[in-house]
């Protein structure tokens, strides 16, 4: 990584702390990775007043064009929803499993470096399908590395890719051990238009004699102060169809004979789902606190 110093002028209107009448220079440092500096002119990905107001504010927000991806405590999988079932343990007691089946793929299709994309990352594909569902693009992109034709790609950020080949093949058994905790992500089941009880658990109004308020919203804010409605406010909208993330379930069995693994708990979407399974996160213990 090299250091560069920028310095520029600012206009005393960004800034009200200057004096109107004085024109400052703000001077910012930006760490710049080889791999970005493509010609004599290096190209910044936004504007120099906006990474030197982040500068001397302090600011923390993302800059445009770098990437902000998290990191993974491990390369994951991904799988397909079959259902819920109940699964009943050696001693008797009843666990609500969900049941998810691996098509074929979880395969390398690219492995990015810091010295060629500035981060390190594993592409894998899945789910097999037919040369004419995809694009020549898409299929030039998994010739290159002589992969079969899959409908699904996704990244795993990791903080080294050693080990990992092109058009490998990952082993589940390797990967995942019965008892591993396993964060799990997928599409909600979506909902359409809802009201605000269904949607974000409102209380009703009386439903007796006399009661003009059953479901209703109710007061969305005041009148002429602050005279507009507050952003966020919960009101009726479209319910589901979101990513969701849940965090540290535990894998009750792996069935090597029917490939699939069960996982304690309700996973989101509905039968058919994909759901991207990864290594459970826990700061400072396979992920830096950094």
């Amino acid at each position: 990584m090299s250091t560069l110093s920028i310095s520029s002028p600012i206009s005393p209107s960004l800034f009200s702390r200057h004096n109107a009448a004085s024109t400052s220079y703000l001077t910012c440092s930006l760490k710049i990775s080889p791999c970005q500096i493509k010609s004599p002119l290096l190209k910044l990905q936004e504007p120099l007043h906006s990474k030197l107001y982040a500068a001397t504010k302090g600011g923390k927000r993302p800059v445009r064009g770098v990437v902000v991806m998290s990191m993974e405590a491990g390369v994951g999988v991904m799988g397909t929803k079959l259902g819920m079932m109940s699964y009943f343990e050696p001693d008797g007691k009843v666990v609500p499993v969900t049941v998810v089946g691996f098509k074929e793929g979880n395969i390398v299709t690219q492995i990015k470096t810091e010295a060629t994309d500035g981060y390190n990352a594993v592409q894998l594909g899945y789910e097999r399908l037919r040369d004419r569902k995809l694009t020549k693009p898409e299929m030039g992109h998994l010739e290159k590395v002589g992969a079969i034709p899959m409908r699904h790609l996704q990244e795993f950020r990791l903080q080294s890719v050693e080990g990992f080949e092109p058009n490998q093949r990952l082993v589940l058994d390797e990967i995942f051990k019965e008892g591993d905790l396993v964060d799990v992500s997928g599409i909600t089941i979506g909902k359409g238009f809802q009201g605000g009880i269904k949607r974000h658990n409102f209380k009703r109004g009386l439903m007796t004699h006399g009661s003009k308020s059953h479901r209703q919203l109710g007061s969305i804010g005041a009148g002429t102060t602050p005279g507009r409605v507050y952003k966020g406010k919960k009101m009726p909208g479209r319910m589901g169809g979101t990513k969701t993330k849940i965090r540290k379930l535990k894998i009750v069995k792996i069935d090597k004979d029917l490939n699939v693994f069960l996982i304690k708990g309700a996973l989101p979407g509905k039968p058919g789902n994909l759901m991207r399974i990864a290594p459970a996160k826990i700061v400072g213990k396979n992920i830096p606190k950094n």
